[in-house]
Parts: structure tokens; sequence; C-alpha cells
């Protein structure tokens, strides 16, 4: 069967349907872990205490729109208590003279207008207040989840989608703030008006107010059981929405490749299938939601109908008054508006705890590598780094790296070369700890890294990647983001010892041109030497290359060549190279294959070794060399 919208929404249909009889179980097949952890209600309970401690803190604000909610619900009922007054006490009153009434009626005119002005006042107030709380939760948990991700272990990240973390930073959080409102302030403040209303009726007349209270009860439990069954709808909307952000980053991320591959309709088929199947999943969710509307639209006019027609019939027994009946007409409506709001809240409140589940379960992912307890600051001068029989794997993969023995003398340089695959890059990660030995340790100045505060380690580090990463800013930004507070002058001098300022001065605005995201104004040798001329600046003492000149041109290669004698004089540096005349400086190079060194020494101490893997390197390359010179191909 074809991948359409309506497949897969048929899918999920079937599924939906047959999970009804659990009603909390999503039957989203790619969610099966989620399903099985939002079974747990001590999960919920765990959620929504977490909550709770969120909220805490923004306490007296919640109280403040609370007392100006409950203001407003005493002026409200205000004015139908004086509505019986004046009908039955002033204008069907037999014993008062017309001048009298006329009296009566400016003196409760002029009275109750000054109520209604204080309870518009107090309601935009609350609206405000409310306003700027949501708004401050927002930025609360915002922060928060922000902060997480940016923490995350790089397997955790690099696992998840972008689309999705963007979602959960957007959509999942209003939602989440909006629980404030949904699952708290909305019923909190309905049932409390709800309760005062029928008080008031039930003390004026209880069996008018019977006769409009009599049918909510089975209706409201009714809806509470149907809405229940939505909450599987929105919570796949919401993974829906992940998976087509995702694929918007993705498209966008490879347009040259979607481009060059001729592959624009796919994408935008796949776009509009992943919308379409999320408006069916919404008319679904529109259509049950509906079905109880309805019946509480029929609702309003039938309590009308009873109260005049049977308030009518006690009207003429005498046991109520035609003002006691007008006043119910604005009771009934009274009475309506907060077990709507009451009922509304049950339908927001299932979306609301669909995106905070969503929310805190990024946030239950674990930080990136904790300092210890003893943890010390790192060092400022570098002795040594060493390997300590350093074995490494992914997860409960297979070894990348095995039984690495290796030691960098502070201020020198060593180079790994290998073919792709041998290593080369995970022991770079592992000396700027993104990732942690599996076996074995990484001592600076003889102290296992791990002993090591985490941030003061970092600040001593350096990396130039061969994917440069550049930031939708100005030139100047993107050299000077390891240091902000750096002067002009130092930014400048950074960009000449990377000679970058020669292209830099021809850009329309020099230092202040903006390159836009990713640096897509710029050629990749320019990327490369901003990225570089970022390095230089942040002056670290422990320098990661990695392959950071195979991005540029012959030109710009000679250019930087020409300046990394003084760009690695005093630092500890590893380089890892592909072309292997870029590294014949090294003080030590490092050959590695299958996750092992197998040859380590000089440039010259390696190339006297007639059948040594760095020799047939060295000599393959100059061959193909050769070969691409005698075809008229240059590097």
């Amino acid at each position: 069967m074809a991948d359409t919208s309506r497949s897969r929404f048929k899918k999920f249909l079937l599924t939906w349907r047959a999970a009804r009889a659990a009603p909390l179980e999503d039957p989203t097949d790619h969610e099966a872990a989620e399903r099985q952890r939002t079974k747990d209600p001590q999960s919920r309970q765990q959620h929504l205490r977490r909550y709770r401690e969120w909220l805490w803190p923004r306490r007296w604000s919640l109280a403040l729109i609370i007392g100006l909610a409950l203001g407003g619900i005493a002026l409200d009922l205000i004015w139908p208590i004086v509505q019986i007054h004046l009908i039955d006490g002033v204008i069907l009153s037999a014993s008062m003279e017309a001048a009298a009434k006329e009296r009566e009626l400016l003196f409760w005119g002029a009275a109750i207008l000054p109520l209604f002005l204080i309870n518009s006042v107090l309601n935009l107030w609350r609206n405000l207040r409310t306003t700027r709380l949501n708004g401050l939760l927002a930025f609360d948990l915002r922060g928060t989840l922000f902060h997480r991700v940016l923490h995350l272990p790089l397997d955790e990240a690099h696992s998840l989608k972008t689309g999705g973390v963007l979602s959960r930073l957007s959509g999942d959080v209003d939602a989440t703030t909006g629980l404030v409102q949904s699952a708290l302030l909305s019923p909190l403040l309905a049932g409390i008006r709800l309760v005062a209303t029928l008080a008031v009726m039930f003390t004026i007349n209880w069996r008018i107010a019977l006769i409009s209270v009599v049918a909510m009860p089975p209706i409201m439990v009714l809806h509470a059981r149907w809405i229940r069954r939505i909450r599987p709808v929105w919570r796949s909307m919401g993974a829906d929405r992940q998976d087509i952000d995702a694929r918007v980053g993705e498209a966008l991320g490879g347009l040259r490749v979607v481009r060059a591959f001729l592959k624009e309709a796919r994408e935008e088929l796949a776009y509009a299938v992943g919308h379409h199947t999320v408006i069916r999943k919404q008319m679904l969710a529109t259509r049950t939601q509906g079905t109880i509307g309805l019946v509480w639209e029929a609702l309003m006019p039938l309590t009308m109908v009873g109260i005049i027609c049977i308030g009518g019939i006690l009207v003429v027994r005498g046991h109520a008054t035609i003002g006691v009946i007008t006043a119910f007409v604005g009771f009934a409506w009274r009475l309506i508006e907060p077990v709507m709001a009451i009922v509304n809240s049950i339908s927001d409140t299932q979306r609301g705890l669909a995106a905070m589940e969503r929310v805190f379960e990024l946030m239950d992912k674990p930080l990136e590598k904790p300092d210890r307890p003893d943890a010390q600051l790192a060092p400022s001068c570098i002795t040594d780094v060493r390997f300590a029989d350093v074995t490494f794997a992914y997860g409960s993969g297979k070894a990348v790296l095995h039984s690495i023995e290796l030691t960098i003398k502070g201020g020198t340089t060593v180079a790994l070369v290998g073919p792709s695959g041998s290593g080369k890059t995970t022991l770079t990660d592992l000396v700027a700890r993104f990732q942690d030995p599996t076996s074995g340790a990484i001592l600076l100045n003889g102290i296992d890294l791990r002993d090591l505060r985490l941030r003061s380690y970092r600040s001593l580090i350096a990396v130039v990647q061969q994917e440069t990463f550049l930031f939708d800013g100005t030139v100047r930004d993107n050299i000077a983001y390891g240091r902000r507070e750096a002067t002009d002058a130092e930014v400048e001098s950074a960009a000449q010892r990377a000679n970058a300022e020669e292209f830099i001065v021809r850009l329309p605005e020099s230092y202040r041109t903006r390159i836009g995201e990713r640096g897509v104004k710029l050629s990749g040798g320019q990327r490369q030497r901003l990225s570089i001329a970022r390095a230089i600046l942040a002056d670290p003492a422990i320098l990661v290359l990695d392959e950071a000149t195979s991005n540029l041109d012959t030109e710009s290669e000679r250019l930087i060549q020409a300046s990394l004698g003084e760009l690695l004089k005093g630092r500890t540096t590893l380089v890892i190279a592909h072309r292997l005349s870029t590294i014949t400086h090294a003080d030590q190079i490092a050959v590695l294959e299958h996750g092992r060194i197998v040859e380590l020494g000089s440039h010259t101490q390696l190339m006297t070794r007639p059948d040594g893997h760095y020799r047939q390197m060295v000599e393959r390359q100059s061959t193909l060399a050769e070969d691409g010179a005698s075809w008229g191909i240059s590097r």
C-alpha cells in the first residue's frame, strides 16, 4: 500500500479503536516505550509532583490571580440578587408610588454601575497578571529545557531529531505552561464560581435551582470519559509534528543534495503527507469533542425553557416570583459558564499532560559527565597528556579503540594518521572529553581527566573540525565566539594569523559582514580559516586539528601551513591529517589501524622503515599525486 495520509490515518485509527479499552494507551507504533511508561500512574504522579515544585516559586503570583478572580466572582453574583429586589420589590410593588420607584431605580443603577466598572478592572488586571505569569513560566521551563539539551551527552544529543527538540521547546513548552490555566486556575475558579452560584440559587429558590442543574452531572461524567480517549490522538499528533519539523530541517540542511538529485517533489510530498495525517487526526479529535459540544449547546436552551415554563407554573402557584425567574435566567448563564470551563479544561489538560510527559522525558535524560564530588580545577600548565591502556566502545557495541598507550609531552605536536574508521577522531574526542574511556584512563599531568572539573578542563581546549560550523552572525562574532570580551585588535590579529584577513577586508562590511546560517555566504576555505581564527583567539593550551586544512584549496592551504609553525608553538597539539605532507613537522606521528597504534615516531624515523605502514601511505599518496598531475588534475 502506498504511504499516504489516508493509509497512515487508517492504521492509526485501527490501533486507536483497539486501545479504547485502555484510555491512556498511546496506539502510535513507534512510541511503544513511551506507551508503556505512560501506563505507570507512579510516573504520572512524579511528573505532577515536579510540576508543582516548578510552580512553587511563582506561588504568590498565582495567589494574586486567584484573589482577583474571587473578587470578580463575588461582584458578578451581586447583580442577579439586586435584580430580584428591583423587579419584585420596586417595579412590581403595589405599595410604592411611581416617584419612589423611580428614585429607588436610579439609586440602585448609580450604585451598581461602579461595581461593574470595578469588576472589569479586576478582570483586566487578572488577565494581565495571568499573561505575565504564563510568559515567565514558559521562559523558566524553556530555559531549563534548553540548558538540558545543551548539556546532554553527545550520544544522546545526536540521537535527538532537531525538529523534535524544537517542537518540545516551542509547542510542548507552551502546552505544558498552559496546564497552569487548564489544570489549575480554570477548574479551581470555575469550581468556586459554580459552588457560589449554586449556593445563591438554592438559597433563593431550591425548586428552580434543581431544574437548572439536574441534567448537568451525567453530561459532565460522559464528557470526561469521552475526552479521556482523545489524549492518545493529541500525543500522536505531537509526535507527527516532531517528525515533520525534523524532515523540514533535514531538507533545508541538505538542500544542495535535494536539488542535485531532483528530489524537491519527493520532499514536498513527504511534507504534505505528514501534514495531511495531522489534519486527519485533528479532525478525529474535533469530531469527538464536537459530538459532546452539541449536547452542551442544546443544554442551555433546554435549561432556559425549563426555568421559564416550570418557573412560571411555580409563580402561578405562589412558590416563586417574576423577579426570581428573571434572576435565574441570569444565574443559568453564570452556571453554564463554569461548567463549560471545567469541561473544556479536561480536554486542554489532556493535551497539556501529553506535552508535559514529552518535556519531562527530555529533562530526565542524563547530563553530560557530571563532576565528581572531589573534582579539582584543571592545571593551567600542560606537562603531558598520557593515554594509559585506553579502550573505548560506543554504548554496548564493539570497541573502536584497543589498549591505547600514548604520551604527548606538553608543547609538542602529535599527528594521528590512518585509514577511515581507524579511530583517529574518537581518540581526539576522548582528549576533549566528549567521551570517556570504557577502560583505562587519560591523564593530564598525572591526573585522571575524570577527576578534573569539566568546564575548567574544556577551557584549556580548542577544536578545529573538518566540518566547520559557523553561526548566523557577523565575521567578528564568529571569530570571538570563544572570547566575547576580545577587543577588535585581538580579533583582527587572530584573523591575520589564520590568513583570513585578506578575504575579510574584501567583504561588504568587513568584520561586520553577516555570513548567513552556517556561513553559507562564504566558501569552504574561507569558513575553515574563520574556524582556525576562532581557535587562535581562544588561545588554548591544547589544540585539536581534525583535518582542519582538508577543505582548503591549494593556495589557502599554503597560507595556513605557512602560519602553522607560529600557531602550534608552545601548544600541546593533536593533528588528524589526510594529506601526510602537512604533518611532516610533527614531533610524533601515531599510525592507527583498527583502533590500535601500529607505529609511533617522527616523520624521519617512520620513513626509515622499508615496510612500515606510514612509509607505504606516503608512497601511495605520492603515486596518486603524480598520476593526478599526469591527467592534469591539481589539488
